[in-house]
């Protein structure tokens, strides 16, 4: 939905799941919403690999009460996209898709100006919703940039008899590397640490762990990626320098928030190599009065930390906050 109004009671930075529950709470306290998003409508979730599986089942998934109903106990990515979309139709939530947020700018407490590629409005509360996936954390080596390297991975069949290099042990890392051997492929794993992740879903750490003992997937461990080149790859192992023949590159090595933005907003962020976000943890507004954050984006570089699951509770406190101070002001 489009609207010509410029002046709101909020502007959510972010159409992904948090920001439509953002949305729908604001819809219950009567207050004027516009919700900003730069890509498609969910546009995280719709970037995720084509045969994710979510962690969380479908439940924990839902915001408003509103069921969600999937073929299996954990959703995939075409359920979650189906029933976020028809939440936001449905509801006829207010919102601009493919317009990006250049810059905010506080007049005051009760005042702050958006300025996005499409125009510019004013809102007397702010609230960023903007997860994480957008900025990959890059290696910054050698070859990074070659047109063989992807710090995405979406489907299996692209990489399908190629000699593939997936650097990295967390789901996403994990998930292409099964799905590509099924697929084909001959891959191989490098992982920094000792051993695949303790966090990957716990009904697939299982499998890559025996692929990669009976050889069907070869793992370098302890080692790191050094130099990609056009068909090959210099990895350090703690016994030495290897060179392998490379047709791809996944650097599945996660991904941070905006930090830039954040600070250039005024928001303050945690110098212990966290970056964590000043906020309060009762009302999620941050040291910029007018100012809240909701999702993902409250973790800092730990990405971990917060998830749909456990982050639609957001939406309702600071609804609630704004409402409050909306009827004290009034």
């Amino acid at each position: 939905m489009q609207t010509l109004n410029k002046n709101f009671d909020v502007i959510i930075i972010g159409g992904g799941p948090i920001g439509i529950a953002c949305a729908l709470e604001a819809q219950k306290k009567n207050l004027t919403y516009l919700i900003i998003e730069k890509g498609c409508l969910v546009n995280s979730l719709y970037n995720y690999p084509t045969n994710m599986t979510f962690f969380s089942t479908s439940e924990k998934l839902e915001l408003d009460g509103i069921p969600f109903i999937s073929s299996n106990p954990k959703p995939g990515k075409r359920e979650a996209l189906e029933y976020y979309r028809r939440i936001a139709t449905s509801n006829d939530i207010n919102i601009h898709l493919f317009e990006k947020v250049n810059e905010v700018k506080t007049e005051n407490a009760n005042s702050h100006k958006v300025f996005t590629t499409k125009g510019e409005y004013t809102a007397a509360n702010i609230i960023v919703a903007t997860g994480f996936y957008d900025i990959p954390n890059y290696l910054g080596i050698s070859g990074e940039d070659l047109p063989k390297v992807s710090h995405y991975y979406n489907d299996p069949h692209y990489y399908a008899t190629q000699k593939t290099l997936v650097v990295g042990a967390s789901n996403s890392a994990v998930d292409a590397a099964l799905e590509i051997y099924r697929k084909g492929g001959d891959v191989t794993m490098i992982v920094r640490q000792a051993e695949i992740g303790q966090r990957v879903k716990y009904w697939v750490r299982p499998d890559i762990v025996n692929r990669i003992e009976e050889g069907s997937i070869k793992a370098y461990f302890h080692s790191n990626l050094k130099e990609i080149r056009e068909n090959q790859v210099v990895i350090d192992t703690p016994e030495g320098e290897d060179v392998l023949e490379n047709d791809f590159v996944l650097l599945l090595t996660g991904y941070r928030p905006n930090f830039g933005f954040l600070q250039n907003m005024g928001i303050s962020l945690s110098d212990d190599g966290k970056k964590i976000p000043s906020y309060n943890e009762d009302t999620m507004e941050t040291n910029v009065p007018g100012i809240y954050l909701a999702g993902v984006i409250c973790g800092g570089v730990e990405t971990h930390k917060w998830f749909i699951e456990n982050s639609r509770i957001h939406a309702k406190m600071i609804m609630e906050h704004i409402s409050k101070r909306e009827k004290a002001s009034a």
